[in-house]
């Protein structure tokens, strides 16, 4: 029996967790599930993640989140950025996949891709300075004195500063997870992204480090010059599965990659990323196969790993019975399979896809009319699901 913990979160959070909860359990595999409150009452009330909890994920090693709500501009930063920093779950991996009879623009490109953000470094790190205040003007001041380029040139008082960092070290071991997701699930390309025709100390380092990764492996390079003058990783070189050119590494700027993923998604398999550019991809990969709703993710690190849909808490539909739990079933469909129970985990899938392509027994959302009468609430498309398995 698996022990893990289950956060219900709150909004919409309690009910997609009640209805992952009974399709992960009718798989047959048996979890003792480690409840654990930490929806925002219970944040604010206490002016932090309770202690419980993060013992619960680290004991268990494995989480399953539902949203948890986040106040914009105020409050506590970020219960996911604090989460994932504090376990060092430092892979963030949403795959975005066509389910028959979801309503898309790209209902016959087949979109089969999973997206791999860095989520500890880079904007997310949180290292900010507020305008306005003394030590902002003076770290200013610091910089426009050291710069060897550009300079801040506007207001000392009126200028907010966020730092990006990006190592060697993280850079490295983001692209590795990457590589051996891709050899582990037969995936064949690994597309590196970032804006260094801009950012050249960081995204310049990016795509330096992501290159040495990708040698190691001995990855096939669409352009082979991209490759000259790079030394692979050392400490992955004998470590590490040659892939003998199977798996071929490129690389797309920021802005392009959207442009691409729009025009031709069906062409991506593994998409590497810093953390900005990550958080802003993934919704537009969800975006390709039918939004939000069938958006899974989880975040894993070396320690612990957290499963969790990518939408938020929708507070304006809790407790109505109504929301599409189909992005939190496919987390614990990845859930499964991160428990090695691939079986059970393939049957959870089929089921999922085998409901919606029926049409029958699914949420508003998915109904051709978001009126139609015969919609069904959460709970009654997860026993749909349960039903298959």
């Amino acid at each position: 029996m698996y022990k893990v913990t289950l956060i219900p979160g709150d909004g919409v959070g309690p009910e997609i967790a009640e209805a992952t909860r009974k399709c992960i359990d009718a798989t047959g595999v048996k979890i003792d599930w480690d409840l654990q409150e930490c929806g925002i009452e219970v944040i604010e009330a206490e002016g932090k993640v309770p202690d419980r909890v993060m013992e619960s994920i680290r004991a268990n090693q494995v989480a399953l989140k539902a949203p948890i709500t986040t106040p914009i501009g105020k409050g506590f930063r970020s219960v996911n950025v604090f989460l994932r920093q504090e376990l060092g779950l430092y892979a963030c991996v949403r795959p975005c996949k066509s389910y028959k009879g979801v309503r898309t623009y790209y209902a016959d490109s087949n979109v089969d891709l999973v997206l791999v953000r860095e989520n500890t470094e880079d904007l997310y790190a949180g290292v900010e300075f507020q305008a306005g205040q003394t030590r902002t003007a003076e770290l200013i001041e610091k910089i426009n004195e050291f710069a060897t380029g550009k300079k801040i040139g506007t207001g000392l008082e009126t200028t907010g500063v966020s730092i990006k960092p990006i190592s060697v070290e993280g850079t490295r071991r983001i692209t590795d997870f990457s590589f051996d997701y891709a050899v582990k699930n037969n995936r064949k390309i690994v597309t590196s992204v970032c804006k260094a025709n801009i950012m050249k100390f960081t995204d310049g380092l990016w795509y330096d480090e992501t290159r040495a990764v990708a040698l190691a492996y001995g990855a096939k390079f669409e352009w082979p010059d991209l490759a000259e003058g790079v030394k692979p990783d050392p400490a992955l070189v004998g470590q590490v599965s040659d892939t003998n050119g199977e798996i071929e590494y490129n690389e797309r700027l920021i802005d392009n990659m959207c442009m691409q993923l729009v025009q031709k998604p069906e062409l991506y398999d593994v998409i590497v990323t810093e953390n900005l550019y990550g958080d802003i991809l993934s919704d537009l990969c969800a975006g390709l196969v039918g939004g939000l709703g069938v958006a899974p993710g989880s975040n894993i690190g070396t320690d612990a790993a957290m499963f969790e849909a990518t939408h938020g808490s929708a507070p304006k539909y809790k407790g109505q019975n109504k929301v599409n739990p189909t992005a939190l079933i496919l987390s614990g469909k990845m859930l499964l399979d991160h428990l090695g129970e691939h079986d059970a985990a393939s049957r959870l899938d089929q089921a999922v896809a085998d409901v919606i392509a029926e049409g029958k027994d699914v949420t508003y959302d998915m109904k051709a009319d978001r009126n139609d009468p015969t919609a069904v609430g959460t709970q009654e498309m997860a026993e749909a699901i349960c039903r298959k398995l």
